[in-house]
């Protein structure tokens, strides 16, 4: 029998990567991840991941992650795949609503799917972009997330930004900083768009196919936006956790930078 090769990855050694690359306690931590890219063999999978994470920041700290759900929307808007238009009354009609214990998030990946099911960890009750959240300020994070204008000032972003918290980017790049869509709400540009959204919620036991406004976000240029911020000397730090490389900033440098950039760039 052919012997495994390659590094065995545990919760100690993604522990001590994540020390070394500058994690530390108390911090309020955004997490965007691939767990692809910590390489073959972690041991517990992405458990092992987030009991990393946690033990980095501590009792004191507060690890967050977005577990958004676009496919909770309207069909009509539908693009990977587009479904048949005889389908869209039947999908408004009987699409499952959002439920916070319950509804998946594989768009967000495997790591943010089994942390929202951790006991112990909150997630906000927004039925596309919700956000969890682990540790000493969970609670102030994802509570009083508006429906309208979902990743802007009354959001669990705008709280992060407002405690001075961290991102961390895991294994991928500024195109999958969800922090950057807090700028695009603050910067003012000609293209600025807001449009109607439409998701199914339960309110006071009885599910509803609800209209509210959000923006029309677009991350296309958000990459060299990060690109720009470092090569003018914002800070990242660049490191190594396992086989990924990652990237650690500080959330509200980023997002003012971004304020600016996006002025300056966006027609």
């Amino acid at each position: 029998m052919e012997e495994i090769k390659g590094t065995l990855i545990t919760v100690e050694t993604l522990l001590q990567d994540l020390k070394q690359l500058g994690v530390q306690e108390g911090m309020t931590l955004i997490v965007h991840s691939s767990f692809k890219s910590l390489g073959q063999w972690v041991l517990g999978g992405p458990v092992s991941v987030i009991l990393a994470l946690e033990k980095a920041i501590g009792m004191g700290g507060t690890l967050v992650m977005p577990t958004h759900t676009p496919d909770l929307s309207d069909p009509s808007g539908w693009e990977n795949p587009p479904v048949p238009e005889s389908w869209w009354e039947t999908i408004r009609a009987e699409m499952p609503p959002f439920d916070e214990d319950m509804t998946p998030c594989e768009w967000m990946g495997v790591i943010p799917d089994t942390f929202r099911k951790q006991r112990g960890v909150m997630r906000s009750n927004h039925p596309q972009v919700s956000f969890a959240a682990w540790g000493a300020n969970a609670g102030d994070i994802v509570t009083g997330h508006d429906l309208d204008n979902g990743l802007g000032e009354h959001s669990p972003l705008s709280r992060i930004y407002d405690r001075h918290g961290w991102v961390l980017l895991l294994g991928v790049g500024h195109g999958r900083n969800t922090s950057l869509h807090l700028s695009e709400h603050r910067a003012s540009y000609s293209g600025k768009k807001i449009v109607e959204c439409k998701a199914p919620i339960t309110k006071e036991g009885v599910r509803e196919w609800i209209h509210y406004m959000d923006l029309d976000y677009e991350s296309a240029d958000f990459d060299r936006l990060g690109a720009d911020f470092e090569r003018l000397g914002g800070r990242i730090i660049r490191g190594q956790i396992a086989g990924a490389s990652v990237m650690l900033m500080p959330q509200r440098e980023l997002v003012d930078y971004g304020v600016q950039w996006l002025e300056q760039h966006r027609r």
